[in-house]
């Protein structure tokens, strides 16, 4: 039996699975304060133990920033996060107290990246990149098959960039103001357009500015990680006329540099949606307990 949770910062979702492609049980719930929704959380494996059996271990994919060093003081902590109320929480700690159980914990995005490399759109490669595109940016590296640590984690969704020549926008990241999550997160899109991003039809020019930011961000991961495949997620990237102008923009801005033909000649391969879609995040949590069980 494994546990995982996919801890977002507007909602969790938590299941139990005899495998991390068989889910036998799962729930969701909004994130409120900490103390409401990890307790939710925990009811929720107590009743699956009784109803399945004890866990061989638990996995959380979390929304951060988070500390992932091991042997940190604060391993498993979400750290400096803008989310009102959930600064400073320790998460992992937590439930591996409680439960009793071995906890495998990582970014929301990395688990998201390890979903997909084993059951999704990058399944057989080990070098891969995911970018999620909503509330806020991330990015979740896999290189030779392991989330990417160092000093803490991959923060790609920070990274600066070019403004649009006809953007007057200010930008909304508390930290950075114009980096890449201020201007294309699903949040700087409403607030810059006074719409949200379903709401906005296909042709608006808010989709070529958009696609002008992203493509910015993934060049910049092409050039620094040299990924096999990029993946971009998230409630953004779901309205999917987007793909196309991310991917035209992207071959401009790299203008043949990078002259590889899995680029050049097959971008719509390489530049592609989650195959688990929705799902990848909560799918990925259950391949870190996977990896985590003894």
């Amino acid at each position: 039996m494994l546990g995982g949770i996919e801890a977002g910062g507007t909602k969790w979702v938590c299941a139990v699975a005899s495998s991390p492609d068989c889910i036998l049980e799962e729930v969701r719930f909004p994130t409120t304060t900490p103390e409401e929704t990890i307790g939710r959380a925990l009811s929720f494996f107590r009743e699956m133990e009784a109803r399945h059996g004890r866990l061989a271990a638990l996995g959380i994919g979390c929304f951060g920033p988070v500390d992932v060093g091991e042997g940190s003081p604060s391993w498993g902590f979400i750290t400096t996060t803008p989310k009102p109320g959930w600064r400073d929480t320790g998460v992992a700690g937590v439930f591996q107290e409680e439960l009793g159980v071995p906890v495998g914990f990582d970014t929301d995005v990395n688990a998201a990246a390890l979903g997909e490399c084993s059951y999704g759109a990058a399944q057989g490669l080990a070098n891969v990149v995911y970018l999620t595109v909503g509330t806020g940016i991330g990015a979740g590296v896999v290189v030779d098959g392991r989330p990417v640590h160092g000093l803490v984690h991959p923060e790609a969704g920070h990274v600066l960039v070019r403004r649009h020549p006809d953007d007057t926008y200010g930008g909304r990241c508390p930290f950075h103001g114009d980096c890449l999550e201020g201007m294309a997160s699903g949040p700087a899109l409403a607030e810059r357009w006074g719409m949200r991003g379903e709401e906005i039809p296909p042709e608006h020019e808010a989709w070529r500015m958009e696609a002008f930011y992203l493509a910015q961000g993934v060049m910049n991961l092409v050039l620094a990680v040299s990924p096999e495949r990029v993946i971009l997620g998230g409630g953004v990237m779901q309205q999917g006329h987007l793909f196309p102008l991310v991917r035209s923009e992207l071959l401009r801005l790299l203008a043949g540099y990078v002259g590889h033909p899995a680029i050049t000649e097959q971008v719509e391969d390489y530049l592609v949606p989650p195959g688990l879609g929705q799902r990848a995040g909560i799918v990925g949590a259950l391949v870190l307990a996977a990896r985590t069980a003894p």
